[in-house]
């Protein structure tokens, strides 16, 4: 039976290019609507609520993520430049010493590595309640108390989203 295969080639050429020019738009929208920042495999969102660290946390947990963990360079200069960008001096961090003074932790509880951009001085517990980490618009970390509200940074791995 001889196929007539020049339409259904061409309605997939077609499909083809509605599909990439939907790819161009989620994109966008993802970037300018939503105000997401994306790595290769993690994807950022900058929440405007105020909010206490556990608060925070749970936020993130409850849409997939947590919050942000700058755990190299890239990650901690993409994060700073959504603060700058969004006009914010600071937010909160993925990263705490709650547990045990002193040893700070990632907020999948994972150890810190080598990496870190404590600002000079930092951490210092002060008033001995500083047990969760803001990130201040330079991208310098500092140790604050976990009660206070501001907003924060939610990270989700891309495989999950």
């Amino acid at each position: 039976i001889p196929c007539e295969c020049s339409q259904l080639r061409k309605a997939i050429g077609e499909m083809d290019i509605q599909v990439a020019q939907l790819t161009t738009e989620l994109k966008f929208i993802k970037n300018a609507v939503a105000g997401v920042r994306e790595t290769d495999n993690k994807i950022y969102l900058l929440v405007k609520e105020e909010k206490r660290y556990k608060e925070a946390q749970l936020y993130c947990h409850g849409r997939g993520g947590t919050l942000s963990m700058p755990k190299d360079e890239n990650a901690n200069n993409l994060i700073a430049s959504y603060i700058n960008q969004a006009g914010l001096t600071r937010v909160f961090i993925g990263i705490n010493d709650l547990e045990k003074e002193g040893n700070f932790v990632y907020s999948d509880r994972s150890p810190m590595q080598t990496f870190n951009k404590w600002r000079s001085g930092e951490p210092n517990n002060a008033y001995d309640e500083e047990d969760c980490v803001e990130m201040v618009a330079s991208g310098g970390w500092n140790d604050v108390a976990c009660h206070i509200t501001m907003y924060f940074v939610c990270e989700f791995d891309k495989e999950n989203v």
